[in-house]
């Protein structure tokens, strides 16, 4: 167990996290004398965004024994989230490249084919935390990387339904990965066996047909989450809630850098069920968390804590400072 954090969390994600090397300019990549060194992983992202809105949240996965993988662990860790990652000595961790090629366009590079945490399975999930906690939530992502750790993402999914934990899925589809057909059964799947259902319209096609947002998530629906969120990005999101439409508009922010925007909504909401919150106030945070996240550089940096959330709403001419 990680020094200072409790035994058990309220919310559980596994998935992979890759040292980011990001270009500090708007430029081509091979015209840059530096690059910042960060960290980036979906299910991280949403982790630390919790953990920042003042649950208690568990990170998952596996990482290379190099200075990368301790990065990772460490920045994870220093965020206050519990984390449970085996290192692997015979395969390196994940490194993700980002260039912002104008000011509305970002380019990312993965290299992540045989890393560390593509070498997830079932044994690498711990079914007690899973047990003892209130929502796991699983991406995409993961069970695109191996057939292992799809099986991984199966089993804590198993594990939870068992226990009555809730089940949070986002569909967080990456082409580079798999294609739209392969991707489209496994979510298909996994979003009948999930609570709640995070995706774009373009996602939720792969599984479903619609025309529009509110049929997306009625077709999604009817596999068996009770909480479907479609986001829209800048038009804001559309949620259908135990059957209850919510039509959510967005924060109106500058936008630096867009990456993470989904996984800090996906964080709010969920930070925010856990505490009990109605649906309106959920789609709030959620809505501002999302705004947060795309005003500074980086995936998670930006994510708001609690006392921040109010802010983006806030009358410019109120004193700050008190």
């Amino acid at each position: 167990m990680s020094v200072g954090v409790p035994e058990s969390a309220e919310l559980v994600t596994l998935g992979e996290t890759m040292a980011l090397l990001a270009a500090p300019q708007i430029g081509l990549l091979r015209h840059m004398h530096s690059l910042n060194l960060s960290i980036a992983g979906a299910e991280s992202n949403l982790a630390i965004g919790v953990r920042r809105l003042g649950r208690t949240s568990a990170w998952l996965s596996r990482v290379g024994d190099d200075e990368f993988g301790r990065l990772v662990t460490g920045t994870i860790r220093s965020e206050g989230v519990d984390v449970r990652a085996a290192v692997d000595s015979s395969a390196p961790t994940g490194l993700m490249v980002k260039e912002r090629r104008s000011d509305a366009i970002t380019r990312v590079q993965y290299y992540r084919a045989g890393s560390a945490a593509s070498r997830l399975s079932p044994s690498d999930v711990d079914e007690d935390l899973v047990r003892a906690a209130r929502v796991l939530h699983v991406s995409g992502i993961t069970p695109a990387l191996s057939a292992t750790a799809r099986d991984a993402v199966r089993a804590a999914v198993d594990t939870a339904r068992q226990a009555g934990v809730l089940v949070s899925l986002d569909f967080n589809y990456r082409s580079r990965l798999w294609d739209a057909d392969a991707a489209g059964a496994e979510l298909g799947e996994l979003a009948a066996r999930a609570d709640i259902v995070f995706a774009t319209v373009p996602e939720a096609r792969l599984v479903v047909a619609g025309d529009d947002e509110s049929e997306l998530a009625a077709a999604l629906a009817k596999l068996g989450p009770r909480h479907v969120l479609v986001k829209r990005g800048s038009r804001g999101s559309y949620a259908l809630l135990d059957g209850a439409a919510h039509d959510a508009a967005p924060q109106r922010v500058p936008v630096v850098d867009p990456v993470g925007a989904g996984d800090a909504f996906a964080s709010a909401y969920l930070a925010e069920l856990i505490g009990g919150r109605p649906a309106d106030e959920c789609l709030a945070a959620a809505s501002a968390a999302g705004a947060f996240a795309v005003t500074v550089p980086g995936d998670w940096e930006g994510l708001p804590s609690r006392e921040e959330l109010h802010l983006l709403g806030a009358d410019p001419d109120d004193d700050i400072h008190r």
